[in-house]
């Protein structure tokens, strides 16, 4: 039985794409084979069956959607159920207080330690500091020096894009710690065949050609530039409908400055599938992306896709054969592709048949069995072959 103690902020499953990555995980724990201890600051009081340790957090001031757990506050009995449970392998969420506490136990106990690289936080600054400017760049250093000093210490880190892997290494990661591990999607939720054009006219109230944004609603995410770019589709009296999914600290902002869109806040996955399936247009101009889920599923709703040419998501994308990419804050540039799009029916018939195509290789039960064959390995246990883990 190998023992996996593991660390995260937040617990709580399909609150973004970083907690539906874990859960992917978790849901997939064969408890013939592991034994999980759980750590964490913000979800239910118990995870599954699994021994769990709730400590306490508190909101971030900038996002209060988002906690910090606070191990010092706890540290005694956390260090008495982890020399009680000993752990043969450590998992860390998050470069956070509680991170660098699991990460510094694991050095001083001698124990392998495995991290997600999640989210982009660097990129995160400018937009948090914008109205401080002159704090940019200090803060951006110590933060870059952080992040190195953590992620060097980690026995191996998943990175989940080729972008992200560059970043990391040209600020002083070193490359021999990062494994190039990309996310999965459920290809039977999101399909073209969950189309239901009865069901997004009851939203829309009318027969226009639509475009979809779906994220948290935060600024990190280029929110100014959806907001340019739906400005300027009115300008020009383009015929369609704005839709945005998704729920933040920046919602009241955008409805303000999106008069006319479509604000549906969360929805469920299986209401997801159907909206991307049934729109005509995907529009993504974040660029703090690590993966961008959101891009893929889309792609693999059979729904064109135009994103911004940095970030993680980029990567699913290659331009004008599976999708668009455009310069990050040129709304006109987005604009033009959502006018081609909206215009030429043959080519969004071959953009959906190539991002099908494309979307077919992410599959989560193979990404499963690379995390816990690599968990096994890290245990000094032999990497078996072609074992598939599924929960017990």
């Amino acid at each position: 039985m190998i023992k996996v103690a593991f660390f995260a902020e937040m617990m709580i499953e399909d609150f973004d794409g970083a907690s539906r990555t874990m859960f992917q995980l978790i849901n997939r724990i064969d408890r013939e084979k592991f034994e999980f201890f759980f750590i964490y600051g913000t979800g239910p009081i118990q995870i599954g069956q699994f021994h769990s340790l709730r400590i306490p957090s508190f909101h971030i001031p900038f996002n209060r959607n988002y906690t910090l757990a606070v191990p010092a506050i706890a540290q005694k009995n956390i260090r008495k159920q982890l020399n009680k449970f000993q752990p043969d392998v450590i998992h860390i969420a998050t470069p956070s207080m509680l991170g660098n506490y699991a990460l510094q136990y694991a050095k001083k106990h001698e124990i392998p330690t495995i991290s997600i690289y999640h989210t982009h936080f660097i990129s995160y600054i400018d937009y948090y500091l914008k109205k401080t400017p002159f704090l940019i760049n200090p803060t951006k250093k110590q933060f870059i020096k952080q992040t190195v000093r953590f992620y060097n210490k980690c026995s191996k880190v998943y990175i989940p894009s080729k972008t992200i892997q560059k970043e990391l290494t040209s600020i002083g990661i070193h490359p021999e710690r990062l494994t190039l591990w990309q996310r999965g999607i459920d290809t039977k939720l999101f399909s073209p065949q969950k189309k239901d054009i009865r069901y997004i006219r009851k939203i829309t109230q009318n027969k226009k050609p639509n475009i979809l944004f779906v994220s948290r609603l935060e600024w990190e995410k280029n929110l100014t530039t959806l907001i340019d770019i739906y400005q300027r589709c009115g300008v020009l009296a383009m015929d369609c409908n704005f839709i945005v999914v998704g729920d933040g600290t920046a919602k009241t902002a955008c409805m303000d400055q999106m008069p006319e869109a479509h604000f549906l806040g969360k929805r469920s996955h299986k209401e997801l599938a159907k909206i991307y399936a049934s729109a005509t247009v995907f529009l993504f101009p974040s660029i703090t992306e690590t993966y961008g889920n959101v891009v893929i599923e889309a792609m693999a709703s059979g729904l064109p896709c135009i994103t911004a040419d940095q970030g993680g998501s980029s990567d699913f994308i290659q331009d004008a054969i599976n999708g668009f990419k455009c310069e990050a804050q040129n709304a006109d540039e987005y604009v033009v592709r959502i006018q081609q799009l909206i215009n030429d029916k043959g080519l969004r018939k071959q953009i959906k048949k190539s991002a099908l195509e494309y979307s077919k290789q992410y599959n989560w039960q193979h990404l499963a069995n690379t995390y816990f064959d690599d968990l096994v390995e890290s245990a000094g246990i032999p990497r078996s072959s072609g074992k598939e883990y599924q929960s017990a």
